[in-house]
Parts: C-alpha cells; structure tokens; sequence
C-alpha cells in the first residue's frame, strides 16, 4: 500500500465514513493566505519544484537549514536543482514532522506520484514533475480551479495598489473569487519613525490624500478601508505579539502622530497608546462594513538578527512568543463591544498554552445574534499540524461550539498548499470518527456528517460574507 493511501490518517470505520462521505468533495474557501496576486492575475505558469515548491517556502528552509543545509541552498544563489536536491535529502530526516506529510500529499495530489522522496528518488520525480507543470492544469490558476477552491483572500497592505486584484476581477473568464485582505500593521510602527513615515507617504500617494495630520491618516486609512472593500474585500488581518489595551484621549494620540512625522521615535507607552486607538479605529471600520477581522497573536520574530540583517523578514527565523494574552485581549474586545463596534472576529495564537484561554475569550464577546461570532481560529503555524489541530479542536469543543466552527485555512505563500485543507479534513474525521466509535458521541452519520460537512466550506462561507 502506498505510503498516502485513500484512508490516510482515518483510524476508524467512523472517521472513513465521515471523511469520504462528507468532507472529501467540499470546496475550500482559503480565507487567509500569503499568495501572491500577480501569480494569479498572470496565471504563472512554473518552470519546476523549486519555483512552485521551494521559492518562499520558510517552513522548508527551516528544516533544510536544521539539517546542515548550508544557506546558499536555503535563500542563497545555488542553481533550481542543486535548491531541490537538498531539499530532497532533508525529507528523510522530517520524518514525524508534518513536512514530510505535506510533501507526499503534495506529491500524490498534483502528480500522482507514490515515490517517497529522497536524495535517490530525486532526479526522476525533478523529471517527472517539469513534465507534468508545463500543462495548463498545474498553472496558478489551474491549480486553483483543479483543487475546487471557490475562494482565497490574499493578505495585502493598505499602501498597496490593488492593481493585481483589478486585473483579477475584472477578468470574466476566471470563476474563482480572489480578494484583498487589510492588512494594517505598519500603521501602528510609531516607534521606528523613519519606517514608519515612509509607509505613510507610500498611504498618502496611493490615497491621493496629503497627509498632514493624525485625522488626515485616519481618512487616509478609512479611504483604503472603502478600496478593498470595492473589491470585495471583507476581512482584515493583524499580526501582533499581542493585543493593545492602553486607551488614551484622541489629542493624547495626535500629538504622538506628529511627533513621529517630525522624526522623532515614540516610547514604548507611547507606542503603546497609539497602536491600541490604531486597533481601536480598524475595528470601527470592520465593524461598519460587516467585515470579519482576524486577530494572529504570539509571534516572536525575526530572532535571529544576523540573518534577519542579511535576509530580511520572513525566512524561517520567527517562533512561538510567550506573552500573557488574557487581560489586554479582554479589554480590547471589550472596549469595542462598548463602542458597539466589535466585528465578526477570528482568534487564531500561535502559542498552544493559550488554547483554552482563547477558546473560552471568544465565548465571552457572543452576541446573541451571530452564530460564533467571535471564533477561536485554526491552528496557526507551528500549530497547523495534526496534534496541535486536535488540541484547538479539543480545546474548542469543550468550551464552545464546534459545530459553529469555520475550519481551516492555508496561511501559505505555494500554490502546492492545498492539500493542507485534505490534511486538516482528515484530522477532523479521525478526531470525531473515534469519539463515534467510542461512542463518546452518538454514532450516527445523519447527525454527525452534516456538522463535519459545515466546518469544511459551509460554516465560513456563511460566516464571512463573501457572496459565494
């Protein structure tokens, strides 16, 4: 039998039913991904593994680099092959890591090929595999249409232009659904005054609004807010540490702002104050449009300096952060429930100790009149793999809803991802498949199959208001 099977990860006679019956065939609603736009409005079409595998893949070069791959064959200047080849002597080694399922699954999904990939096996499936990406059905958009996705929501700054996202919609002949994601988090960078304010002369000109004062950025921002929204836009999205709580009066953040437009770094209390009436404003605005917002806390980036100097942001340095998450969570949600301007939110935490302290937040902050309004997301990152899937599961069934649950998502910048809603499918029909067998709950497929159905496409699709 080959190494992925039709019943891989699916331990139960249950979890097949549950699985084959009733989340193999659903579409996937991406809603929250790194790809690039372009990619899709040009419908690229990738020359071999490395373009569409390996290009920007940092949970791969993290392994390689774990392996003693040195960094030339990582990010470096080594040529495609020599790139895929240490990559392919590292599988081995990934063995109950998650990579290395995600890299059979990826194998078997868009080339059907069984081979386990190893230093040995590489040349023929590099061979194979050029043959196979030259076709139409493995172009960006081909994969797209050939993975059933309905939809994707790209993650996008507010000082970009949109111009891919134009072309997108504006091309009739491609029936996937690509939308912008707000993405604000340079707005809050006041102290680092140099970057910050080149970021703000990029909004102004792609806002064509002079940006003189803190109430001009605010219009600033709300202008862009309207853009995405044009284009079908309806969620935003913020990478933090951690939430901001330290509410201050407006004129308090507007002497801050121009402080920083002079050139001059905030403090930390006062960047502090001014991220959190940031925070304060984007949820007024997602709140007035029915947007969803979703919340990414706990990374600790960039920890590696010398790399981060050489390379840059995101190339597999970031980890799990460990800061306390309750009270400032807490006040913020609060505080917008008080403005009456809490939107629809996901809640996704990148360190697993906080599982039960966000499964039981999102609980507080329900409204009475939208199902799991507040939502406790997917596992995200380090997390997006089958243990940590059962421990948000776990951790959500027993303090909430399950069957209100929007399911999974990608956070990927490769078009190979897909297979990662598969992989989180099965998980969710072993997890639920062994409580039936168990009879832990009622081992009946008519109440059991259509809850697992929802959480596949249903339940986000309803949710977050994208038309579909």
């Amino acid at each position: 039998m080959p190494f992925i099977h039709d019943d891989f990860l699916l331990r139960s006679e249950p979890a097949r039913r549950l699985y084959h019956g009733f989340a193999k065939d659903e579409p996937i609603l991406d809603y929250h991904n790194h790809l690039p736009p372009k990619d899709i409005a040009e419908n690229r079409q990738f020359r071999n593994l490395f373009e569409i595998w390996l290009e920007g893949d940092h949970y791969k070069w993290r392994a390689m680099r774990s392996n003693g791959v040195p960094e030339a064959f990582c990010t470096g200047n080594a040529n495609p092959y020599e790139k895929f080849l240490a990559f392919a002597r590292t599988v081995p080694h990934t063995l109950r890591n998650p990579i290395y399922h995600w890299t059979h699954l990826e194998l078997k999904r868009y080339f059907g090929i069984d081979t386990l990939l190893d230093e040995y096996t590489a040349p023929a499936i590099w061979e194979q595999t050029q043959a196979e990406l030259a076709k139409p059905e493995l172009s960006a958009r081909g994969i797209l249409k050939g993975c059933k996705v309905r939809a994707l929501c790209t993650t996008d700054d507010p000082a970009d232009d949109l111009n891919w996202h134009r072309a997108i919609a504006a091309d009739s002949s491609f029936d996937v659904r690509v939308y912008p994601t707000f993405r604000p988090d340079k707005a809050l960078n006041v102290h680092d005054a140099n970057a910050f304010n080149a970021w703000t002369n990029r909004l102004a000109a792609i806002a064509n609004i002079d940006i003189a004062s803190y109430s001009d950025f605010k219009n600033a921002l709300s202008k862009r807010h309207d853009d995405f929204h044009a284009l079908g836009g309806r969620l935003s999205d913020h990478g933090l540490s951690h939430c901001y709580a330290d509410f201050c009066s407006d004129a308090e953040v507007a002497a801050i702002f121009d402080k920083v437009r002079v050139g001059t770094n905030a403090s930390p209390e006062e960047h502090a104050k001014f991220a959190t009436a940031m925070m304060l404003l984007f949820g007024q605005l997602d709140a007035e449009k029915g947007w969803t917002k979703q919340l990414h806390l706990g990374a600790l980036r960039n920890n590696n300096t010398h790399l981060f100097r050489t390379l840059g942001p995101d190339i597999g340095c970031d980890s799990i952060g460990d800061w306390n998450q309750g009270v400032a969570l807490s006040r913020y949600l609060g505080r917008l429930t008080e403005m009456q301007a809490l939107p629809k939110t996901i809640l996704y935490n990148l360190n697993p100790s906080d599982n039960y302290l966000f499964a039981a937040m999102a609980g507080n902050f329900m409204d009475g009149i939208t199902p799991g309004k507040v939502q406790f997301g997917s596992g995200w990152w380090f997390l997006d793999q089958k243990e940590a899937m059962e421990w948000q599961i776990n951790a959500l069934s027993n303090v909430g809803l399950l069957s209100r649950f929007v399911g999974m998502l990608t956070d990927s910048r490769s078009f190979m991802s897909f297979p990662r809603h598969e992989y989180f499918r099965r998980t969710l029909c072993n997890l639920i498949g062994q409580d039936m067998a168990d009879a832990v709950i009622p081992d009946d497929d008519t109440m059991v199959g259509p809850m697992v159905r929802n959480i596949c496409f249903a339940n986000a699709r309803d949710f977050l208001g994208l038309g579909l």
